[in-house]
């Protein structure tokens, strides 16, 4: 067996899926102010919906130790290549063809994640995720450790851990309930059903949302989200909410006939980072240190029981989950639940036969392998 390299040394850097650059701090007129710059970390993977490698984990952990004893930098933006996720979580092809069955090795793995995490959260700069797509499974995660998440109002948000044969411990347990509290937070956990942006910020999730559709020109909401009332006939709360029936059809079709222009986040971004800048750097360092002790009293309490489980989990659904999601077709990429949850009813144990029956409705479904990440 050819083992997949953990450490962090010399080797690390060279992923070429994860691009570090400064860009220079800009005033609200444009004038560039001297000396002074972000540092912009961009997961740059968008084939596979800039889901990460393990060597991409390193360059990230590298990159957030660099840009935190940087000393013209002011801020990180964190944030994905191209305009359809900022990050799907783990790479499911590599999940699939070396982790899974391998819990030693996905132990280690989970060690570079969890310190891809502290990285995050132990950053002496403000980190702003820059959310230009999907944020799910490990990509929620590593979002959510961010101080601040400013999004394009087509970006989505969830979890994918129960449907693909993981736990979202790698933060979302954490973190989620933090931001929205604990009966939304199970929902999304254990349901792993997306929201849009509208309701994520509605639920606390996100500092703020902008358009990205342009249509004939113009900058719409997302079509396929409610936006334009708060509560149904009955009083319940559905601004943010998917739209159903012929109202999502319609959205469909106006969707197609625009264009995606990020330029209002990135102006968005660059407004906050300005804001931070103009603040006393010392007073701004421990403030973040102060609130973030938040989310870091559950993440060390809990990231190493985690680790462990997560590891182990790879010897039977993990291994299952992630090998359905990478073997299976576009329109099937889950286990057979019900017939797992029989076969096991009725006294299966695991192995690899009981895998290979499991999946083998997402192996019929498929065309050719599919490929991007769920944590």
């Amino acid at each position: 067996m050819k083992f997949v390299h953990h450490d962090l040394d010399v080797r690390t850097g060279d992923s070429g899926h994860v691009r570090c650059e400064q860009v220079p701090l800009r005033a609200p007129g444009g004038a560039e102010c001297a000396g002074l710059h972000s540092t912009r970390i961009t997961l740059d993977n968008p084939r596979q919906l800039n889901s990460y490698t393990t060597e991409m984990v390193k360059d990230v952990i590298l990159a957030f130790r660099r840009a935190s004893n940087d000393r013209a930098c002011v801020a990180v933006v964190f944030t994905g290549a191209g305009n359809k996720a900022f990050c799907t979580g783990g790479n499911t092809a590599q999940y699939s063809e070396y982790y899974a069955g391998n819990p030693e090795e996905y132990r280690q793995y989970m060690r570079l994640f969890n310190d891809m995490v502290s990285a995050i959260l132990t950053c002496d700069k403000p980190v702003i995720a820059r959310v230009n797509g999907m944020r799910i499974a490990g990509g929620q995660e590593i979002g959510m450790a961010c101080d601040f998440s400013l999004a394009s109002d087509l970006a989505t948000f969830g979890q994918a851990g129960p449907r693909h044969g993981s736990a979202p411990d790698g933060g979302s347990t954490d973190f989620l309930p933090l931001f929205v509290g604990i009966e939304a937070a199970m929902q999304s956990c254990t349901l792993c059903e997306p929201w849009s942006a509208h309701k994520a910020q509605r639920l606390g999730l996100l500092t703020g949302i902008v358009p990205a559709l342009i249509v004939d020109g113009q900058p719409l909401p997302n079509p396929l989200v409610i936006v334009d009332r708060w509560t149904d006939e009955f009083g319940r709360i559905v601004h943010g909410d998917w739209k159903e029936g012929q109202a999502k059809v319609q959205g469909r079709a106006l969707l197609a006939r625009g264009t995606v222009d990020l330029s209002r986040l990135d102006a968005e971004v660059e407004r906050l980072v300005f804001k931070l800048a103009n603040t006393m750097p010392g007073c701004l360092s421990k403030t973040l240190e102060s609130v973030r002790k938040h989310k870091l009293e559950h993440w060390d309490r809990n990231k190493e029981s985690n680790r462990a489980w997560l590891a182990l989990n790879m010897l039977a659904e993990g291994k299952t989950g992630f090998r359905a999601f990478h073997e299976g077709g576009k329109d099937c990429r889950e286990a057979d639940f019900l017939l797992l949850r029989r076969r096991l009813a009725e006294g299966a144990t695991w192995s690899d036969e009981l895998t290979d029956e499991a999946i083998s409705k997402a192996r019929a479904a498929a065309s050719a392998p599919q490929q991007g990440g769920v944590s």
